[in-house]
């Protein structure tokens, strides 16, 4: 029998690449997305399953579920990808915007994990994988909500294996750089115009936009996060973390290797700050 790869966020990006990708491989395909109507080219492929989910959605989740079992019998792997980025200065970010930064990249994946893992328990086997950044490890300018999200999405994961290894179910943890073309083109950014903070904030922006150099962060196709993602579930060691794109590669190594002042200045230098 095909196994069952369950996306949440697969109406673009990563998501619907991984969807594309493991589809072409001769998977079962659950896409999951707020808006199905963004899925019409997935939903005319064979063995792919476009359904409505929004993370933020409990009935929503749960019904997304029921569909995918009651399609393809059973989920093998679960890919925790929807969420989005949101660049800005802390002060300047509302309280209720925080909430839903949270909401969406935190509780919605606590949220649709806590509803598949009855079924890996009862099947005892299964991955669960989860989208994190190259930001839950290195928080960069003007990331501070973002990358709190993303560093919670590791902790998450790094608890969430001890827990699952004994009942045979897997954890992964994905960590893509800029993807595609620069981070806050797809970002949302606040900015209440805030005087103190605009010179660091136009600089900052520039080395994101690209304007100041073409190197610090090149990006990567989805495709080439999707390719990572089949790595991870097919890795049968207790490999947990994933770079995803030679930015994260760099980037992440660079953590390693250096001081947290050696990392400060160098990001410093990087975004001219």
């Amino acid at each position: 029998m095909n196994k069952t790869i369950f996306i949440t966020g697969a109406s673009s990006g990563i998501g619907k690449a991984t969807a594309i990708h493991f589809q072409q491989k001769g998977w079962n395909v659950v896409a999951t997305m707020r808006n199905t109507e963004s899925g019409k080219d997935l939903a005319d492929l064979q063995n792919v399953l476009v359904t409505r989910l929004d993370v933020t959605d409990s009935s929503s989740i749960k019904s997304a579920v029921m569909a995918a079992v009651k399609k393809f019998q059973t989920i093998d792997v679960l890919l925790n990808n929807a969420g989005y980025g949101m660049l800005g200065t802390l002060e300047a970010t509302p309280i209720a915007t925080i909430r839903e930064q949270y909401n969406v990249n935190v509780i919605g994946l606590l949220e649709t994990t806590q509803t598949v893992l009855p079924i890996m328990r009862k099947q005892k086997s299964g991955t669960i994988v989860n989208i994190s950044s190259m930001g839950g490890r290195v928080a960069l300018p003007l990331g501070s909500v973002y990358g709190a999200t993303k560093y919670a999405v590791e902790g998450i994961s790094e608890a969430l294996q001890y827990e699952l290894e004994p009942l045979g179910i897997n954890v992964k943890i994905i960590e893509p750089g800029v993807i595609t073309s620069n981070f806050s083109k797809s970002a949302a950014f606040n900015d209440e115009n805030i005087s103190d903070y605009k010179v660091v904030v136009d600089k900052i922006m520039k080395t994101y936009k690209g304007e100041e150099t073409n190197d610090t962060f090149p990006g990567s196709a989805p495709n080439t996060v999707a390719e990572v993602i089949d790595i991870a579930i097919h890795d049968t060691t207790n490999q947990l973390r994933f770079p995803a794109g030679n930015d994260a590669e760099q980037m992440l190594e660079a953590r390693a290797k250096l001081s947290d002042g050696e990392m400060i200045t160098m990001l410093k230098e990087n975004f001219g700050i």
